[in-house]
């Protein structure tokens, strides 16, 4: 509560303010599944700066590790969430239906593959320990995707299944080959160069990029689709508006210091209102081409999907 006070003085409105906002109309509930990535931190400004209540949503949001995401969409747990573009292929061949409404960012350096000095080139990984989370997740495809672009596949090293956090203090402990990780994970072993070093980023291989999507039956409410959109890039104007409160508040989701947040963020862009149109109008389409082959090979799906039912771009396209 305190942070929220905070944060409230910052924005030059009062809790009562923000309370009475929300009072004047009905809230809609909607759980949000997202994990730590620095990517999605914008969620929780919404939701810590009160940007949700004040367009009509009572958000919770469940930090949910990648692999099990789609499961908690299943159940029910929640109705919406937040991941890279090629997971939505995977569980929409899982038999869980979505649809992504905006996108979120674009990693520019903050995912990327961990070695030991060793290690000259990924092709040198043939027989080595990678850790790497679980099938279907955004570290395993981004191992299979810089693996066949160096001709090679996840046939041809020993995954262990960690996730991204778990991956990195594994590593800087001495424990594999290499790993995959992401930001803030990944500028722990930046800090850390005796431990290894980072061999390949999303610099060098443009593939992840993420987008925020819900179930169908919760987007039959286009009034509440709307305002969790409304609500992210009104989270994006905040962040230009006053950038070290709302690092403050986005890194201590994560036990990150504001400054220590901004440096995270400084490899990713986050997607405004006129990024998510250009994106949608092309770049989406490709993208889920390419990975769509990946996930052939790797065997995550069997069949490529009709990329056109995965969307519903109507609520940034101002229409």
């Amino acid at each position: 509560m305190a942070v929220f006070k905070r944060v409230s003085a910052a924005l030059g409105f009062s809790l009562a303010a923000c309370l009475a906002a929300g009072g004047a109309q009905a809230q809609t509930k909607v759980n949000i599944g997202i994990s730590g990535w620095t990517g999605f931190a914008p969620l929780v400004l919404a939701k810590e700066a009160g940007i949700f209540a004040k367009n009509g949503l009572d958000v919770t949001i469940k930090k949910i590790p990648q692999k099990d995401r789609h499961l908690a969409i299943a159940s029910g747990d929640v109705q919406c969430a937040a991941t890279t573009v090629e997971t939505w292929l995977v569980w929409d061949a899982a038999g869980v239906k979505t649809k992504q409404i905006f996108q979120l960012d674009k990693s520019y350096g903050a995912d990327g593959m961990v070695v030991r000095k060793d290690i000259a080139s990924i092709k040198d990984l043939k027989g080595k320990t990678v850790a790497a989370s679980a099938p279907g997740t955004s570290p395993y495809f981004a191992l299979a995707w810089m693996l066949k672009e160096n001709g090679l596949s996840v046939k041809d090293v020993k995954v262990v299944n960690m996730e991204p956090g778990p991956a990195a203090q594994a590593f800087i402990a001495g424990q594999n080959d290499a790993a995959l990780t992401y930001e803030p994970y990944l500028s722990t072993v930046r800090e850390k160069p005796d431990a290894g070093k980072i061999i390949a980023t999303t610099l060098d291989y443009p593939m992840v990029m993420d987008t925020f999507g819900c179930t169908p039956a919760f987007l039959t409410d286009e009034k509440a689709a709307a305002a969790l959109t409304k609500s992210y890039f009104d989270a994006l104007a905040m962040i230009k508006a006053d950038q070290a409160k709302a690092y403050e508040i986005m890194g201590a989701d994560v036990k990150q210091t504001g400054e220590q947040f901004g440096k995270s963020a400084g490899y990713l862009r986050w997607s405004d209102a006129e990024g998510n149109k250009a994106f949608f109008s092309g770049e989406w389409q490709a993208f889920n081409a390419k990975a769509a082959d990946v996930l052939l090979e790797v065997g995550l799906i069997k069949t490529k999907p009709d990329f056109a039912s995965l969307i519903e771009t109507k609520f940034v396209a101002g229409k």
